[in-house]
């Protein structure tokens, strides 16, 4: 069994897992993630576009088809909803581990005006009070804050590569700290915010970081298109990290580009991937 990763955070990687009903094939699979029963969700450019799994990789539904259309980004909270991401209608369904739809953010098909949400929207995130941001990253370059309710309270960000300029904000997530964490993808950097949008600092050495994940215990996990995933304490020093920066059609490896992460209750990993199709691992940590 292929092993990755490194010190505490050392992987084996599961082979085969997630095993699809025959007639069931998957595009690009843009984002992963878990639900408090360790489902994991798959989400993927598909007719099919949310397959769910039990941790073991049994197939265990499918639901979406009537309203998810452009699979991006995916982000469960501690309630259970589903955030899903959909890039090129320029809105976030809020959803159900059932599939119901609960809320809308955006006029689905309608593109905001230049700075104004959304325009192809990539990711969303949730602080402590329940306001929820999203990166709106490949036609504008800004982050957006919602209430709860899903009213816009304001938006911050403009392209450049200074500190709080973006260049493809690509994910969101919001720390234990009400950090607000944005994966700044083709300026190869994290940027960190404070909830009113100021600019606190930013992490470097990453390989245009497409997703991040935060786990429990605050470990940070970021999926790179460059075919890499870096593990950072919450400092953004790294703890482990593998990928060989090459496309390899190999256990461990990436085949395509790292585009979606997120760890189950247990510490195992799951990383998705696009530029091919059908491609998604489970790594197991090490005990």
């Amino acid at each position: 069994m292929a092993k990755v990763g490194s010190g505490a955070f050392t992987y084996d990687v599961e082979e085969g897992w997630g095993q699809l009903p025959e007639g069931i094939a998957l595009g690009w699979v843009a984002a992963v993630a878990c639900d408090s029963d360790d489902r994991v969700y798959v989400y993927s450019r598909s007719d099919l576009p949310m397959i769910i799994f039990d941790r073991d990789g049994t197939f265990v539904s499918t639901w979406g088809i009537e309203f998810l259309e452009d699979a991006h980004g995916l982000f469960i909270d501690g309630d259970d909803n589903l955030w899903c991401t959909e890039r090129e209608t320029h809105c976030v369904r809020r959803c159900t581990v059932a599939g119901d739809l609960l809320m809308t953010i955006g006029t689905p098909h309608k593109a905001g005006a230049t700075g104004e949400p959304f325009n192809l929207p990539t990711d969303l995130g949730v602080d402590s009070l329940g306001c929820l941001y999203v990166t709106d990253g490949y036609g504008n370059a800004r982050v957006h804050k919602y209430s709860p309710q899903g009213d816009h309270l304001f938006s911050f960000g403009e392209p450049g590569s200074d500190p709080g300029q973006f260049d493809l904000p690509h994910c969101v997530r919001v720390d234990a700290d009400d950090r607000v964490l944005v994966a700044d993808r083709t300026n190869n950097r994290i940027q960190i915010f404070d909830t009113d949008g100021r600019y606190l600092q930013q992490w470097g050495d990453l390989r245009q970081p497409d997703t991040i994940h935060i786990d429990a215990e605050g470990v940070i996990y970021v999926a790179e298109l460059e075919q890499r995933v870096s593990i950072l304490d919450s400092s953004g020093d790294v703890l482990a990290r593998w990928g060989c920066g090459e496309r390899v059609d190999r256990p461990g490896e990436f085949l395509g580009c790292p585009h979606g992460i997120w760890t189950d209750s247990r510490g195992d990993l799951y990383v998705s991937e696009v530029q091919t199709d059908g491609r998604f691992q489970k790594f197991v940590r090490s005990q």
